[in-house]
Formats: structure tokens, C-alpha cells, sequence
């Protein structure tokens, strides 16, 4: 390589750094960390469940603004149509009647829920709690609840695995109190889940369930994934109860089950589980 003339090129020394003072050694005692394995050396396994004491009370969670003031139940919607004229066989009252009858036959569960849809609502009919069974010697916790409601009584009842999938949008858009952990997401029409929504629902991470609810308000089928486990739905399942009638025959009721046994909230006053005599408890919706 060539360099122009006439310019001299000098050797440096490279710096080097000051001498510094040795450190002082200290004697310092760490605790030994707590061990994670097993008597047998394996890891523990830890439940995911989340727990519930930092769950808001029904009392402190802060509800939307309902839709309108005529009426908030089943009984006063029905009222408010006839002094209306409302068209009952209209969508508007089709699909109101049924978030209203969703909310009564929820209610047996333990769940509470209330009408909430409306402009700018993410597809969101009915928020709510649900005291879901735990020890004995505790009171039920409270998962909150999202839930959508799709009145359709088409040959699928007018559901699909994309209406899981709006169901995630609702996650997003929820109002302040159903955000975070502790919040499970229903899907609910007349159909049973056909097997596109029963993958859907084991492909979200989401935790989210549907529900089978007549236009009548008979449930008959109510299945979640296994995120909802982990939120707090482990060790809860669902059966059918049967119970003779009079001159006809039995009839068909589903319950929940805590632990294998029957669990009936509004049957109950000390929480818990109750064991039904006479009737006979079998896999529902599984």
C-alpha cells in the first residue's frame, strides 16, 4: 500500500489502565435456596389454578351500564314487549328473550349474570360471577364470566368455530373488571358444539366454554377447555341427574359435579356438595 509523501508516521505506546487497590474479600452467608425437587429427585409439579384470594367480590366489580332501564329479567322483558307491541317474533326479541332465559337457567349453577349488551359492548351479551365449588370448610370462590349468547335455532343453531374465535375479541375488549386472570369466556346457543367448536375450544389459549341452552331454558350440554382448568374449573365436571316424575318419564336435569359428586348450589345452604338420594349421576357433554 502507498501513502503520500511527506507525512511521518509515529509509534504509540497503547495506554494502560491505573493500578487499582485489590478488593476487599468479605465473608458473606447466602442461604441455601429451597429445593425444588422431590423426595425422589423429580421436579414437584405445581398447579396452575389460579388462586382466588385477589379475585374482586361481586359487590366491588363495576358493571356497564345496562342497555336500557325497562326492564332486567326475563319476567319484565316479557311485560315490557306486550305493553310495547314489541314484535315477538322479531330478531330484537328473539335474541334478548334468549340472554334472559340464559341468565335464569345459568343461575341454578351458581352463576350470576347480568345484561350488559349494546353499542361498542365486543360482541359481550352477559356479564357476571360464578361461585364455583370449593373445600368444605371455604366459601366458592368467584371466576368472572363473559358470555355470549347466539339465539339462532338453525340446523347448527347458527354457530361456528369462528364465533370461538370472536369470542377471544371479547377477552380483549372486556370492561376493567373482566381483565386479567381469573375470567372464563361462554359461548352459548341451542345446538350442542359440533367437533369444529370442540377443537376450536382446545386450540385457544383462552380459557373459554360453551353451553347448550334450549330456547326453553334447558341446559344440555356444557364443556370447557383446558385453560378454564387452570383458571379455576379443576376438579369440576358436569353430569345429568334423573328424577321420576308422575305418570311419565324421567326427567332430565344437568348439574354440576365437584370431585364426583353432586353439586347443586341452590339446593344447598352450607356449601356443600350434596348427594341427591335416588338419582343417578352420568357423563354429560364430555
Amino acid at each position: 500500500m502507498r501513502f503520500a509523501s511527506g507525512i511521518r508516521w509515529k509509534h504509540c505506546q497503547p495506554l494502560q489502565p491505573p493500578s487499582l487497590p485489590s478488593p476487599r474479600r468479605c465473608k458473606v452467608k447466602i442461604p441455601p435456596l429451597p429445593s425444588v425437587l422431590g423426595p425422589e429427585g423429580a421436579p414437584r409439579r405445581y398447579s396452575t389454578t389460579t388462586t382466588t384470594t385477589t379475585s374482586p367480590s361481586s359487590s366491588t366489580l363495576r358493571y356497564p351500564d345496562p342497555p336500557t332501564t325497562e326492564h332486567n329479567d326475563l319476567a319484565s322483558y316479557v311485560a315490557y314487549a306486550a305493553r310495547t307491541g314489541l314484535d315477538t317474533a322479531s330478531t330484537v326479541y328473539t335474541g334478548t328473550q334468549y340472554e334472559y332465559t340464559v341468565a335464569a337457567s345459568l343461575r341454578r349453577l351458581g352463576f350470576d349474570m347480568r345484561r350488559v349488551g349494546g353499542r361498542s359492548d365486543c360482541g359481550i351479551d352477559l356479564l357476571g360471577t360464578w361461585a364455583v365449588p370449593s373445600s368444605p370448610t371455604s366459601s366458592p370462590p368467584l371466576l368472572r364470566v363473559l358470555l355470549q349468547c347466539k339465539a339462532s335455532s338453525g340446523a347448527r343453531g347458527g354457530v361456528a368455530p369462528r364465533h370461538i374465535r370472536e369470542l377471544e375479541g371479547a377477552f380483549v375488549g372486556a370492561p376493567a373488571g373482566w381483565r386479567g386472570s381469573g375470567v372464563l369466556g361462554l359461548l352459548v346457543a341451542q345446538k350442542p358444539a359440533t367437533k369444529g367448536i370442540r377443537d376450536a375450544l382446545g386450540r385457544s389459549r383462552w380459557p373459554m366454554g360453551y353451553v347448550s341452552c334450549s330456547r326453553d331454558g334447558r341446559l344440555e350440554q356444557m364443556i370447557w377447555n383446558r385453560r378454564a382448568e387452570e383458571e379455576g374449573l379443576e376438579g369440576l365436571g358436569v353430569g345429568v341427574r334423573y328424577r321420576e316424575t308422575e305418570g311419565g318419564p324421567p326427567e332430565q336435569q344437568l348439574i354440576l359435579t365437584w370431585r364426583g359428586r353432586p353439586y347443586v348450589p341452590d339446593e344447598q345452604h352450607d356449601g356443600d356438595p350434596v348427594e341427591p338420594s335416588g338419582d343417578t349421576v352420568a357423563a354429560a357433554g364430555l
